[in-house]
């Protein structure tokens, strides 16, 4: 317990150094995110062993992400991205899928990747909305077209690997009954979203309008509740605890309109990107395995191949948006939609416990998404409109 204060006061100095570093004067401001995640591998087990991601810092982390996935949900507005833009990205993503598993059995095969391929090809196909969506909205694209079609691609990103998880990868039941709890979950998660769309009892809106500014604060501590409720029944139905926190933000988007709306959206902001989201990407970075670089001969390799890899899976969906992206938009969609670390981690630690992938293969997967996190968006907007491709 004496480790935790000096622990925490370098992880609180590491959150507050990231985005006063984010806007010193440069020709070039890496992403906050970016700039955590590279703090947290400097501080942490791996280089310089100055605090250790167990414990309470673990436990943190761990809130860091499930927050960070009910922020992801709370960030997609449905009446921007259903019809074309949504449609898009679900082909897109399944087309993402198909050529991963292709690529990863050749290599398997040949015996260059020696990963499950079911395994790698989910986290190829992953995209990190959660990491792409503060980047676009410090950019200010959030709200562009651009930024409509890239938040559906890498919400079916998400969600897409997130189903396959839970539906093949981890079940602790049979799989009829695995099934039925998959199915149970959903129809919760709809009612829940139809409650929160149709609710409209004055006296319950009186109470939360006049209790918001309060020390109370009603509507943040029920979004709290709500968050926790489905991550403990994903838990329960033996999902994916992401996938909960997942659809409690997509409930509580439903929910929240107005100018209430938009205050309570501030304060969950200041809860999640003040608070916990920057615990979690420090974290990430001080798992990092560094040595899991050059731990083997061809690891480098494969660390550059899986990279490599990830480009191409995401990439190839460019070809159905020739007419909704501009030549100069495109290959920065591809790098941002290559990003990829939460559910690669989830998808290795998932892998470890099983025994379907050995630790030092996991390693190896992660640290080819941690550089995509640290190397890719960082390159979408260098890049953005010097390359067009030939179409």
């Amino acid at each position: 317990m004496e480790a935790y204060p000096s622990e925490l006061l370098l992880i609180a100095f590491v959150a507050m150094l990231a985005p006063f570093l984010a806007e010193l004067p440069s020709g070039f401001r890496l992403p906050v995110v970016v700039l955590e995640v590279i703090l947290g591998i400097l501080i942490g087990p791996h280089v310089f062993n100055l605090a250790s991601p167990d414990g309470m810092i673990g436990t943190l982390g761990e809130l860091g992400l499930t927050f960070l996935l009910f922020m992801v949900g709370l960030e997609i507005d449905f009446d921007k991205i259903r019809g074309r833009p949504l449609s898009l990205a679900v082909g897109g993503w399944f087309l993402s899928f198909f050529v991963a598993l292709v690529c990863m059995f050749f290599f398997s095969v040949i015996g260059l990747i020696q990963t499950p391929p079911l395994l790698a090809a989910v986290a190829l196909s992953t995209t990190a909305l959660g990491v792409l969506a503060p980047i676009l909205r410090d950019r200010g694209e959030l709200n562009t077209d651009f930024g409509t079609y890239m938040v559906a691609a890498a919400a079916a990103g998400e969600f897409g690997p997130l189903v396959v998880i839970s539906m093949l990868l981890i079940p602790t039941h049979s799989t009829f009954v695995h099934a039925l709890f998959m199915v149970t979950f959903i129809i919760i998660a709809f009612v829940a979203a139809n409650i929160a769309l149709n609710t409209r009892a004055s006296r319950l809106i009186d109470i939360l309008t006049r209790t918001m500014q309060s020390s109370g604060q009603l509507p943040v501590r029920i979004c709290i509740l709500l968050q926790i409720l489905f991550v403990a029944l994903a838990a329960k139905f033996g999902l994916n605890i992401v996938m909960g926190a997942f659809a409690a933000g997509i409930v509580v988007k439903l929910a929240i309109k107005g100018k209430e709306g938009e205050l309570l959206r501030h304060k969950l902001d200041a809860i999640g990107y003040g608070f916990l989201i920057p615990i979690f990407f420090i974290v990430a970075g001080m798992k990092f395995e560094v040595s899991a670089l050059w731990s083997a001969p061809l690891a480098p390799i494969q660390v550059m191949l899986l990279l490599g890899l990830m480009l191409l899976v995401r990439g190839v969906p460019l070809f159905l948006y020739k007419k909704e992206l501009t030549p100069e938009e495109q290959i920065p969609f591809a790098f941002y939609s290559a990003t990829g670390l939460p559910l690669i981690i989830v998808i290795s630690e998932i892998g470890v416990s099983s025994g379907l992938m050995p630790p030092d293969r996991a390693s190896i997967l992660v640290s080819a998404g941690m550089i995509s996190v640290l190397l890719f968006p960082i390159l979408a907007v260098k890049l953005r409109g010097k390359f067009i491709l030939p179409w």
